[in-house]
Protein backbone atom coordinates (compact mmCIF):
# COMPACT_ATOMS: atom_id res chain seq x y z
CA UNK A 1 0.00 0.00 0.00
CA UNK A 2 2.61 2.34 0.93
CA UNK A 3 4.53 2.09 -2.46
CA UNK A 4 1.25 2.04 -4.16
CA UNK A 5 0.78 5.54 -2.73
CA UNK A 6 4.22 6.68 -3.53
CA UNK A 7 3.75 5.98 -6.97
CA UNK A 8 0.50 7.75 -7.09
CA UNK A 9 1.53 11.09 -5.81
CA UNK A 10 4.74 10.56 -8.00
CA UNK A 11 2.41 9.66 -11.30
CA UNK A 12 -0.35 11.73 -11.03
CA UNK A 13 -0.57 14.71 -8.04
CA UNK A 14 2.99 15.72 -8.97
CA UNK A 15 2.59 16.17 -12.37
CA UNK A 16 -0.99 17.42 -11.69
CA UNK A 17 0.52 20.22 -9.18
CA UNK A 18 3.26 21.50 -11.73
CA UNK A 19 0.49 21.63 -14.66
CA UNK A 20 -1.15 23.61 -12.04
CA UNK A 21 1.06 26.32 -12.53
CA UNK A 22 0.25 27.18 -15.98
CA UNK A 23 -2.99 27.96 -14.04
CA UNK A 24 -1.90 29.91 -11.44
CA UNK A 25 0.84 32.42 -13.99
CA UNK A 26 -2.59 32.46 -15.88
CA UNK A 27 -4.65 34.40 -13.51
CA UNK A 28 -1.31 36.58 -12.16
CA UNK A 29 0.25 37.55 -15.90
CA UNK A 30 -3.80 38.57 -16.36
CA UNK A 31 -4.70 40.19 -13.64
CA UNK A 32 -0.85 42.11 -12.91
CA UNK A 33 -1.62 44.39 -15.12
CA UNK A 34 -4.48 46.57 -13.65
CA UNK A 35 -1.86 47.32 -10.58
CA UNK A 36 0.49 48.09 -12.96
CA UNK A 37 -0.45 50.33 -16.15
CA UNK A 38 -1.10 53.18 -13.97
CA UNK A 39 2.64 53.27 -13.35
CA UNK A 40 3.08 52.40 -16.38
CA UNK A 41 0.93 55.32 -18.22
CA UNK A 42 3.13 57.38 -15.81
CA UNK A 43 6.62 56.49 -16.76
CA UNK A 44 6.22 56.38 -20.73
CA UNK A 45 3.55 59.50 -21.14
CA UNK A 46 0.82 56.98 -22.85
CA UNK A 47 -2.14 58.67 -23.88
CA UNK A 48 -5.74 56.93 -23.54
CA UNK A 49 -5.36 54.77 -26.66
CA UNK A 50 -1.63 53.50 -26.19
CA UNK A 51 -2.76 52.52 -22.38
CA UNK A 52 -5.67 50.48 -23.93
CA UNK A 53 -2.76 49.14 -26.62
CA UNK A 54 -0.86 48.18 -23.95
CA UNK A 55 -3.25 46.98 -21.99
CA UNK A 56 -5.36 44.67 -24.31
CA UNK A 57 -2.39 43.40 -26.21
CA UNK A 58 -2.17 39.90 -23.99
CA UNK A 59 -5.45 39.04 -25.52
CA UNK A 60 -4.47 38.64 -29.09
CA UNK A 61 -1.83 36.53 -27.79
CA UNK A 62 -4.29 34.21 -26.01
CA UNK A 63 -6.54 34.10 -29.50
CA UNK A 64 -3.18 33.10 -31.21
CA UNK A 65 -2.14 30.93 -28.36
CA UNK A 66 -5.40 28.97 -27.67
CA UNK A 67 -6.03 28.36 -31.50
CA UNK A 68 -2.84 26.65 -31.90
CA UNK A 69 -2.36 24.78 -28.63
CA UNK A 70 -4.68 21.99 -29.67
CA UNK A 71 -2.81 21.07 -32.99
CA UNK A 72 0.73 21.68 -31.63
CA UNK A 73 -0.21 19.73 -28.29
CA UNK A 74 -1.43 17.04 -31.01
CA UNK A 75 1.36 16.99 -33.00
CA UNK A 76 4.41 17.22 -30.30
CA UNK A 77 3.16 16.12 -27.60
CA UNK A 78 1.23 17.99 -24.45
CA UNK A 79 4.35 18.23 -22.17
CA UNK A 80 6.76 19.34 -25.17
CA UNK A 81 4.35 22.04 -25.94
CA UNK A 82 3.98 23.17 -22.06
CA UNK A 83 7.33 23.45 -21.65
CA UNK A 84 6.97 25.52 -24.19
CA UNK A 85 4.33 27.89 -23.05
CA UNK A 86 6.85 27.79 -19.66
CA UNK A 87 10.05 29.71 -21.71
CA UNK A 88 7.14 32.24 -23.21
CA UNK A 89 5.86 32.79 -20.00
CA UNK A 90 10.01 33.58 -18.72
CA UNK A 91 10.76 35.71 -21.77
CA UNK A 92 7.28 37.93 -21.40
CA UNK A 93 8.16 38.23 -18.08
CA UNK A 94 11.48 39.92 -18.68
CA UNK A 95 10.08 41.38 -21.98
CA UNK A 96 7.67 43.26 -20.12
CA UNK A 97 9.70 43.86 -16.87
CA UNK A 98 12.35 45.86 -18.83
CA UNK A 99 11.04 47.26 -22.00
CA UNK A 100 12.23 50.68 -23.03
CA UNK A 101 9.17 51.31 -24.57
CA UNK A 102 4.94 50.86 -25.63
CA UNK A 103 6.68 48.38 -28.52
CA UNK A 104 8.97 46.50 -26.74
CA UNK A 105 6.27 46.16 -23.64
CA UNK A 106 3.39 45.28 -26.32
CA UNK A 107 5.55 42.76 -28.04
CA UNK A 108 6.25 40.88 -24.74
CA UNK A 109 2.53 40.71 -23.95
CA UNK A 110 1.34 39.18 -26.88
CA UNK A 111 3.99 36.97 -26.28
CA UNK A 112 2.82 36.68 -22.89
CA UNK A 113 -0.78 35.88 -24.03
CA UNK A 114 0.34 33.12 -26.31
CA UNK A 115 1.91 30.90 -23.44
CA UNK A 116 -1.44 32.32 -21.27
CA UNK A 117 -3.85 30.55 -24.60
CA UNK A 118 -1.25 27.67 -24.87
CA UNK A 119 -1.62 26.77 -20.66
CA UNK A 120 -5.04 27.98 -20.59
CA UNK A 121 -5.99 24.83 -23.08
CA UNK A 122 -3.69 21.98 -22.11
CA UNK A 123 -2.88 22.31 -18.43
CA UNK A 124 -6.52 21.40 -17.40
CA UNK A 125 -6.58 19.04 -20.41
CA UNK A 126 -3.45 17.41 -19.09
CA UNK A 127 -4.60 16.76 -15.65
CA UNK A 128 -7.85 15.52 -17.33
CA UNK A 129 -6.12 12.84 -19.33
CA UNK A 130 -3.25 11.32 -16.62
CA UNK A 131 -6.63 11.07 -13.72
CA UNK A 132 -8.51 7.90 -12.82
CA UNK A 133 -11.89 9.08 -13.76
CA UNK A 134 -12.92 9.08 -9.57
CA UNK A 135 -10.68 11.74 -8.85
CA UNK A 136 -10.61 13.62 -12.65
CA UNK A 137 -13.39 16.45 -11.47
CA UNK A 138 -10.94 17.06 -8.26
CA UNK A 139 -7.79 17.03 -10.32
CA UNK A 140 -9.03 19.48 -12.97
CA UNK A 141 -10.55 21.65 -10.25
CA UNK A 142 -6.59 22.21 -9.04
CA UNK A 143 -6.13 24.26 -12.26
CA UNK A 144 -9.51 26.64 -11.28
CA UNK A 145 -8.11 27.06 -7.51
CA UNK A 146 -4.47 27.85 -9.25
CA UNK A 147 -5.91 30.44 -11.33
CA UNK A 148 -7.42 32.27 -8.26
CA UNK A 149 -4.57 31.86 -6.67
CA UNK A 150 -2.62 33.57 -8.64
CA UNK A 151 -5.13 36.83 -9.49
CA UNK A 152 -4.60 36.59 -5.65
CA UNK A 153 -1.27 36.79 -5.27
CA UNK A 154 -1.21 39.44 -8.19
CA UNK A 155 -3.05 42.11 -6.52
CA UNK A 156 -1.24 40.95 -3.58
CA UNK A 157 1.85 41.59 -4.69
CA UNK A 158 0.61 45.11 -6.69
CA UNK A 159 -0.54 46.19 -3.17
CA UNK A 160 2.79 45.52 -1.51
CA UNK A 161 4.77 47.16 -4.40
CA UNK A 162 2.65 50.44 -4.44
CA UNK A 163 4.75 52.57 -2.85
CA UNK A 164 8.24 51.42 -4.25
CA UNK A 165 8.86 54.12 -6.66
CA UNK A 166 7.03 54.96 -10.38
CA UNK A 167 9.15 52.17 -11.53
CA UNK A 168 7.00 49.27 -9.22
CA UNK A 169 5.62 48.00 -12.27
CA UNK A 170 8.87 46.57 -13.10
CA UNK A 171 9.51 44.53 -9.57
CA UNK A 172 5.42 43.43 -9.91
CA UNK A 173 6.60 41.64 -13.79
CA UNK A 174 9.53 40.49 -12.13
CA UNK A 175 7.60 38.34 -9.92
CA UNK A 176 6.38 36.46 -12.67
CA UNK A 177 9.58 36.07 -13.81
CA UNK A 178 10.87 34.30 -10.49
CA UNK A 179 7.29 31.68 -10.65
CA UNK A 180 8.46 30.75 -14.32
CA UNK A 181 12.23 30.03 -13.31
CA UNK A 182 10.32 27.91 -10.14
CA UNK A 183 8.68 25.99 -12.74
CA UNK A 184 11.67 25.04 -14.89
CA UNK A 185 13.25 23.95 -12.03
CA UNK A 186 10.37 22.20 -10.69
CA UNK A 187 10.68 20.36 -14.23
CA UNK A 188 14.58 19.65 -13.71
CA UNK A 189 13.75 18.42 -10.64
CA UNK A 190 11.30 15.96 -11.49
CA UNK A 191 13.08 14.65 -14.65
CA UNK A 192 16.70 14.01 -12.22
CA UNK A 193 14.95 12.81 -9.00
CA UNK A 194 11.42 11.16 -10.03
CA UNK A 195 11.94 10.54 -13.40
CA UNK A 196 9.53 13.31 -14.64
CA UNK A 197 9.62 15.57 -17.08
CA UNK A 198 8.27 19.06 -16.26
CA UNK A 199 4.99 17.89 -15.54
CA UNK A 200 4.54 14.02 -16.26
CA UNK A 201 7.10 11.03 -16.05
CA UNK A 202 8.52 9.76 -18.98
CA UNK A 203 7.19 6.69 -18.74
CA UNK A 204 3.58 8.36 -19.16
CA UNK A 205 2.82 8.94 -23.14
CA UNK A 206 2.67 12.31 -24.60
CA UNK A 207 -1.38 11.62 -24.90
CA UNK A 208 -2.15 9.58 -21.60
CA UNK A 209 -5.05 7.80 -22.74
CA UNK A 210 -3.95 7.38 -26.34
CA UNK A 211 -2.44 4.37 -28.08
CA UNK A 212 -4.23 2.17 -26.12
CA UNK A 213 -2.81 3.78 -22.48
CA UNK A 214 -4.94 2.80 -19.39
CA UNK A 215 -4.77 5.98 -18.33
CA UNK A 216 -8.11 6.56 -18.43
Amino acid sequence: MPDAQQGTARHLYLPAAVAAIGGLLFGFDTAVINGAIVFLKSQFGLNDSQTEIAASSLLLGCVVGASLAAFTSDRFGRKRVLLAAAALFTISSLGTALPRDLTQFVIARVIGGLAIGIASTLSPLYIAEISPARSRGLMVSLNQLAIVIGILLSYSVNYLLTGAGPSNWRWMRRRSVASWLSRLTAGATCRIGARALTIAPPIAPERPGAEGSSWI
